[in-house]
């Protein structure tokens, strides 16, 4: 009754003209709402009364985030107002109070901008030595839609706090895709004499100049363009050459047998030869007509046919030459053939006297000969035999010097006088 009579008061002292508890502005006796007796209080003073409980019974709010936590500004709204004045005589009632994050979606985008993670594609380094590989690293994006989800129906439903949606952001290029893409896909080789330092030493910086080379999708390679001029300001030494049908000496000798390995390799590797050329007489290191002469005048020449990039390297060990091509395999296999289709005689031995017997130049029997690109698939099925070229190699007459006999002049007997 002391409350009525103190709200009655109130409004008196207010000017109020009405003095009907239910409409006089203050609540109806005995009400309790959220635990507080308000009955007869002023509306303002009621609401006042309620909400200082319910602000000691507020639920905090935290967002976890990956760079730390935060307490978004909470906005507490309630029906408070609305059951103060509803209120009958008596009732017990509990106010309702919503929990409002203000500019909620805005704040979301800005913490999801700020805890993303860009991936990192795995990386491939290419050179003379071979290959390295740096690992990808997977990144972290944050769903804004599914956040903004989880944060509202968390508040909605009383809990403490949420946490951004983050879902791992993979890179777009792995290291195990890079293996697949760099496959060896051929290995040639062939053998020279090593103790012959000045003809090993020209293969080994031809291998050196083209080791490290990388052909894109539709590129050609040149012999001539990646290891220069066969000159000693280039770095080459003299050795013998093949020359208008005879071994000579020239700057660069042993070059010829780079260029052949080289060659075998990117026929095996599936490489289109688009440019090469027979020595006037047939060598001993490769098969006839799988050869590939190089001069200032005759290139060697192949382009990668693949959508992929190839990738050469070459090397020197033990009297051996060897190049390599890497690239993604394609299911194919290729091998070449080679086929002799004559051989020709050497001409009748050149013989003249000289100082002692010695081969000036040794006979040679020359060869027409061709050879073939054979293409095989995943099962080793012949799927194609193409014609690479047609040959002729020239055979070589022998000179040899006999050595000159003396023959002694006449001589005079003589006889032996007996002693005195």
């Amino acid at each position: 009754m002391k409350k009525i009579f103190a709200c009655m008061f109130a409004l008196l002292l207010a000017g109020s003209a009405f003095f009907f508890l239910g409409r006089a502005g203050c609540v109806r006796a005995d009400v309790t709402i959220s635990g507080v007796a308000v009955g007869g209080m002023p509306y303002e003073e009621a609401i006042s009364a309620v909400r200082e409980k319910l602000a000691a019974e507020r639920i905090p709010f935290t967002l976890r985030t990956p760079f730390g936590d935060t307490m978004p500004a909470i906005v507490y709204a309630d029906d408070v107002p609305a059951l103060v004045r509803k209120a009958r005589k008596g009732e017990v009632l509990e106010a309702t109070v919503r929990r409002v994050w203000v500019g909620a979606e805005e704040e979301i985008a800005r913490l999801c901008e700020r805890g993303a993670s860009a991936p990192a594609d795995a990386e491939l380094s290419f050179g003379r030595f071979g290959f390295s590989y740096t690992e990808e690293r997977a990144g972290v994006y944050c769903d804004r839609a599914a956040s903004l989800a989880a944060a509202l129906r968390a508040l909605g439903a009383g809990e403490t706090e949420a946490s951004l949606v983050t879902r791992a952001w993979q890179p777009s290029v792995t290291k195990a895709q890079l293996v697949a893409r760099t496959q060896k896909l051929s290995s040639f080789s062939t053998s020279f004499d090593a103790s012959k330092a000045a003809r090993a030493h020209n293969i080994a910086l031809a291998c050196e100049r083209i080791a490290g080379s990388v052909l894109l999708p539709g590129e050609t390679f040149s012999f001539n363009a990646a290891v220069g001029l066969r000159t000693a300001e280039n770095g080459f030494l003299e050795a013998p050459i093949i020359s208008g049908g005879e071994y000579v000496s020239g700057t660069g000798g042993g070059v010829c047998q780079a260029s052949t390995t080289l060659m075998n390799a990117a026929l095996e590797a599936g490489l289109t030869v688009t440019e090469s050329r027979p020595h006037s007489l047939s060598v001993g290191y490769v098969s006839p007509s799988l050869d590939a002469m190089v001069s200032r005048w005759s290139d060697l020449k192949f382009s990668n046919p693949y959508p992929f990039p190839v990738y050469l390297l070459g090397r020197t060990s033990g009297g051996r030459v060897t190049f390599e091509v890497y690239g993604k395999p394609d299911g194919m296999r290729y091998r070449t053939e080679s086929r002799v289709l004559a051989r020709i005689p050497p001409p009748a031995a050149q013989m003249r006297e000289g100082e002692e017997d010695r081969t000036v130049r040794a006979e040679k029997e020359g060869i027409r000969s061709e050879s073939y690109l054979l293409v095989y698939d995943a099962s080793g099925a012949l799927v194609q035999k193409k014609l690479l070229r047609r040959d002729s190699y020239a055979a070589v007459q022998g000179i040899y010097e006999v050595k000159k006999t003396e023959v002694l002049p006449e001589q005079t007997p003589v006889f032996a006088l007996p002693c005195e």
